[in-house]
């Protein structure tokens, strides 16, 4: 797949930028989950898990092996991706093999989440080739993942519904309004949202468990903790919208993290990766309340969405204080290069 179509790069063809941002910060992205799983498939233990395991693993080298090549026929600079330095596959298992493939899962979703938004951008025949096949092989992700999870009866499904014995017309402004009076049942559409806000969630707050018990620097510590407890306070919210109409919400997963203190990743990944997680969770407020018809979740979404939002740039200061936030390639600086 590689070779085939690095063959159809066109260096007449400038890449533009909805081509470059994807591939760039992608580039981050997989050099970050690649650390990652390789911290995993040293500490499962699970055989099933850890075939999963290293089909992600492989994608995310797939994918840098490419954007190498790529970027050097390009004479694109690629960014400062994380290496061996930030990674120690014989730290002790932090996270439980359950955990592992709900990350898995989670990592299947928002691939085809990324790689759906860069291919309807992108021009070029070898990017659009690249991103496509990048969406099937995040969707075969997601369905390994899910189909494991199923086995072994650790995926809490959203609940059944009673199907309408009838077609059913909306006659009342109150259906939509949620705020004051009588409140209507969650549709179907709010409930998969709030199933999926809550799921997402309870991972992350997992994760930043995890981190906040292995950081070394005091702030990056902290942030993770921050991190934690907005998790936390967002779970109840969605959980309690759920219990309203006596459904059930999907398990936590704090009883996955172990009581290790020796970091397997370096200060600078663990801040990197909290920070994609809150971006990732905006992302998915945003789209939650567009799709809600009932104005007092859209109305949550949004106080939380902006919440996460001042949390991710809290974290932005963080890493430009450290000096770990490299600039994404962007429009040139006219003002600069006219008073250079």
């Amino acid at each position: 797949m590689q070779r085939a179509i690095a063959l159809k790069i066109k260096k007449s063809v400038p890449l533009i930028a909805s081509e470059v941002a994807p591939l760039w910060t992608g580039y981050l992205g997989d050099s970050m989950a690649n650390s990652v799983l390789r911290y995993f498939l040293a500490t499962v233990e699970d055989r099933e898990v850890k075939t999963v395991l290293k089909y992600a693993c492989s994608l995310t080298e797939e994918h840098m092996g490419f954007k190498d090549h790529l970027f050097q026929r390009e004479s694109l600079i690629p960014p400062q991706a994380f290496s061996d330095q930030d990674v120690n596959e014989a730290a002790p298992k932090l996270f439980s093999d359950t955990l592992m493939l709900h990350y898995l899962k989670q990592m299947g979703t928002a691939g085809m989440v990324a790689y759906a938004l860069a291919l309807t951008s992108a021009s070029r025949v070898d990017i659009r080739d690249f991103f496509n096949h990048n969406l099937k092989t995040a969707a075969e992700l997601s369905e390994k993942a899910t189909t494991l999870m199923l086995e072994k009866g650790i995926w809490v499904k959203p609940p059944h519904l009673t199907p309408p014995q009838s077609t059913e017309w909306v006659h009342k402004e109150s259906w939509i309004n949620g705020l004051l009076g009588d409140r209507r049942p969650l549709n179907a559409v709010e409930i998969t949202h709030l199933f999926l806000n809550v799921a997402s969630n309870a991972l992350g707050k997992a994760i930043m468990m995890g981190f906040a018990q292995v950081a070394v620097a005091q702030d990056v510590k902290d942030f993770a903790i921050r991190a934690r407890d907005i998790s936390s306070k967002h779970i109840e919210v969605f959980s309690s919208t759920i219990k309203d109409d006596d459904l059930p919400v999907p398990t936590t997963l704090e009883a996955e993290v172990f009581d290790s203190v020796a970091s397997p990743f370096s200060d600078r990944l663990i801040l990197f990766h909290t920070l994609s997680l809150a971006a990732t969770g905006i992302g998915n407020y945003g789209t939650a309340a567009a799709a809600s018809p009932r104005r007092d979740l859209a109305i949550t979404y949004l106080r939380l969405m902006a919440e996460v939002g001042t949390f991710a740039d809290d974290g932005a200061e963080l890493m430009i204080k450290k000096g770990w936030l490299e600039k994404i390639p962007g429009a040139l600086e006219r003002d600069a290069l006219i008073h250079s």
